[in-house]
């Protein structure tokens, strides 16, 4: 890991060539077809901050998201030649939480969740928690979602897994904004009735 750290870090700091940087789509396209840890280095060093705060967010100790920061790029190395990844930094904000809460798990292996706990509301966002759900939930709940109309499925994964507001759904997709809002009330709860009814089983 501190290679890694050290390659990331001193490497791709800061760009002082005064050549714009290639976008996302560009640096995973570099990497997926050359396997450069050079393009690879620098798009994660774009997000690293980030990831470390969600890490920090759930380990609550610096030295562990560390430690999680250099795991997660590692991870990149092997998942990205394998991936189909169309935002990259939605899709590190997910990758980077799941390795977060399978850390936690595997220090608590009796943590368990309700159905009804998936789901935690404020004024403003609704969000997926999956802070105590078992891996078998997850797989549970991956496959639910593809068991939701496409307007349903769209909405739901922008809405909870990539925290878009309505507005912001409704621009993405090009759904009206009422309709945004009754595809994720009615994908929710169709999500809710699907992963209950194979949680049982």
């Amino acid at each position: 890991m501190n290679r890694f750290f050290h390659y990331i870090q001193l490497k791709f700091i800061k760009n002082t060539t005064g050549i714009k940087d290639p976008d996302d789509a560009a640096l995973l396209l570099r990497y997926k077809s050359t396997g450069s840890l050079d393009a690879l280095g620098m798009l994660y060093n774009r997000y690293m901050h980030l990831v470390y705060g969600v890490c920090l967010n759930y380990f609550k100790e610096e030295e562990a998201s560390k430690d999680a920061v250099m795991q997660i790029f590692e991870e990149l190395v092997l998942k990205l030649k394998i991936h189909e990844v169309q935002n990259f930094k939605s899709w590190l904000h997910v990758l980077t939480r799941n390795h977060c809460l399978m850390a936690l798990r595997k220090l608590a292996k009796n943590n368990t969740v309700s159905i009804d706990d998936t789901f935690v509301e404020n004024t403003d966002f609704v969000h997926l928690d999956i802070d105590e759900t078992k891996e078998t939930q997850l797989t549970i709940m991956e496959k639910c979602m593809e068991t939701l109309t496409e307007e349903q499925r769209k909405s739901v994964d922008l809405f909870y897994l990539q925290e878009k507001c309505y507005k912001e759904v409704a621009e993405i997709t090009g759904f009206e904004l009422v309709k945004v809002k009754s595809y994720i009330q009615n994908g929710k709860r169709n999500l809710k009735i699907c992963i209950e009814k194979n949680s049982s089983e």
